[in-house]
């Protein structure tokens, strides 16, 4: 057995690490795909009142963000070998820190640019190193829960950035102090995720350790088709759907209070994520995905077609939210299964697939539609999960090679 890793039952300090361990990836992912990643949809209704930008302008800079996402996976993992889980996730929660800042003082839109950019590529650093020091310190039986935990912190991030911005709406303070405010959070996971991850070690070298061709096999590729779809569609929604449920106003709704509904209700039934793992035991994985496609689907239609109906809006982020905290979970434990001997390199492989979809999907649908045909951005865009529910191989598994289990 590997130095460190949890075999039996867990008592005293191991429990203690445990949860430190589980709550330094709760806090990071919170704020990595919480305001960081997430913030520039949240106030896109302000930004365009700001700085005047078109719908163009705001998928250009969401796809910058997301490209900015890519970058620290590819970096975080060079760094994960080298220095172990604390190198990357403290630089991506400097980086969300510092991105923060700057977009809360931010002049102008090249500034709000490179704000947003920084900001985002904190998801890249922060995810992959918890993959990897799961596997390594958690015992097989609890990684799926683990791995869930860690991953529905974002949920709670969103909420809570949402909630921080209707609050600050309501009292009529500007979104510049609201992004101040996300700045102290994050700054102060920093510090806490620097006393946690200071007791788990890198990961012990191997003679010969396989590379990127190690990953290039059959059962990955419905994974990494997941990813990539999961990456356009969830990207074209936190980019859009706030602006869209806000263009017209909600009957009864304050204007501004509008987008942080939307992100409120996403975050909120985003914690169904932590179901994930019982989902796909009852269900399999094959109709968890086709599920999850389908409630992809079905919340940018509703985006799309009934942007003045707060019972859209609530039902829309709210499928949203299941959507992207469940299928999260899914891509961590599903690629930890499938490369049982490359958690980290594999983990990054499935979000490069995903960064890429979300790097295009927001470009593109930026230039779709514009002000006369604002849905078909939205209705466009729903096709895709359609097309995934409706090819999916018969059978998908998540079983470790060999192991002859299979979810199907």
């Amino acid at each position: 057995m590997a130095p460190g890793r949890i075999i039996g039952p867990m008592k005293g300090g191991i429990i203690d690490f445990f949860r430190s361990l589980t709550a330094a990836g709760f806090a990071a992912t919170a704020i990595s795909y919480g305001p960081a990643r997430m913030g520039f949809g949240l106030f896109v209704p302000a930004f365009r009142a700001e700085f005047g930008l078109s719908a163009a302008q705001v998928g250009l800079i969401s796809s910058l963000g997301f490209a900015g996402f890519l970058v620290g996976l590819l970096i975080a993992q060079g760094m994960l070998g080298r220095l172990g889980p604390i190198g990357p996730v403290l630089s991506g929660l400097t980086a969300a820190t510092t991105g923060l800042l700057i977009v809360a003082l931010t002049p102008d839109v090249t500034w709000l640019a490179i704000g947003v950019c920084l900001a985002a590529s904190s998801a890249g650093f922060a995810w992959t190193p918890f993959n990897d020091a799961v596997h390594r310190k958690v015992r097989d039986v609890d990684r799926p829960t683990a791995l869930s935990e860690i991953s529905t912190g974002t949920s709670v991030g969103i909420a809570l950035a949402g909630l921080t911005a209707l609050s600050m709406a309501l009292c009529g303070i500007g979104w510049r102090v609201c992004w101040g405010v996300f700045a102290g959070a994050s700054a102060l996971a920093l510090v806490g995720n620097g006393l946690a991850l200071r007791r788990v070690e890198r990961a012990p070298q191997a003679r010969s350790t396989p590379g990127w061709r190690a990953l290039c096999k059959p059962a990955a590729a419905p994974l990494a088709g997941v990813a990539f779809t999961f990456g356009v569609t969830s990207a074209v929604y936190i980019s859009f759907a706030a602006g869209r449920f806000a263009e017209d106003g909600l009957p009864g709704v304050p204007p501004d209070s509008v987008a942080p509904l939307v992100f409120i209700c996403y975050g909120l039934f985003g914690l169904a994520g932590l179901l994930t793992d019982h989902a796909r035991h009852r269900l399999g994985l094959h109709w968890l995905l086709r599920l999850l496609f389908l409630a992809s689907a079905g919340s940018l239609a509703l985006a799309g077609l009934c942007p003045d109906s707060p019972a859209a809006l609530v039902a829309s982020a709210g499928l949203q939210g299941i959507n992207v905290m469940m299928t999260s979970a899914v891509l961590a434990f599903w690629s930890e299964r499938l490369f049982p001997a490359l958690p980290a390199l594999g983990f990054t492989a499935t979000l490069l697939a995903m960064a890429t979809g979300s790097v295009l999907g927001p470009a593109l649908a930026g230039q779709i539609g514009g002000a006369l045909y604002p849905a078909a951005r939205f209705l466009g865009t729903a096709l895709l999960p359609l097309l995934a529910a409706a090819f999916l191989p018969g059978r998908v598994t998540d079983a470790r090679p060999g192991s002859g289990l299979a979810a199907t």
